[in-house]
């Protein structure tokens, strides 16, 4: 088998994990996923032709290295918790939307100095009164919203 091939199935195998966990986390291992979208399903598609709009395919985790690897399972917990704490009420100040948090260049565990400092930079480059964009500065007034509240 040649070491490329040998790679990708190596992945496959551990994106397929990722889903698994992911069940566990989420749905107590039951399938219920059916019913409530899998995070994993936006962010994966290991399907040699991609057919769906995702944020990893096959093809782009096959270039990475391990760290890289590594990030991208860490965004995606991330994730997975974000979604299973909100579905079950107990998100907290602490903890904030990771999606937002992507839109707005900021890693999933951002604290609210970090998010303070990242609004100001995009609020500086977005402004209208700066010759900036005013539906962008829209949106990013309506994302930092979102994330103060609680």
């Amino acid at each position: 088998m040649p070491e490329s091939h040998a790679r990708l199935d190596a992945i496959k195998r551990k994106v397929r994990g990722w889903k698994k966990l992911e069940n566990k986390i989420r749905f107590n291992g039951t399938g219920s996923a059916v019913h409530s979208g899998l995070v994993w399903d936006e962010f994966f598609d290991l399907h040699d032709s991609c057919q769906k709009s995702v944020r990893y395919t096959l093809n782009r985790l096959a270039v990475l290295n391990d760290e890289e690897l590594g990030a991208i399972a860490s965004e995606f917990f991330w994730n997975v918790y974000y979604r299973f704490y909100k579905e079950n009420g107990i998100v907290n100040v602490h903890l904030h939307d990771p999606e937002i948090l992507r839109q707005m260049g900021l890693p999933g565990d951002s604290d609210q100095a970090a998010i303070k400092k990242r609004f100001r930079e995009l609020a500086k480059r977005y402004h209208p009164d700066t010759g900036g964009d005013s539906a962008k500065f829209i949106e990013l007034i309506e994302r930092y919203r979102r994330l103060g509240d609680r």
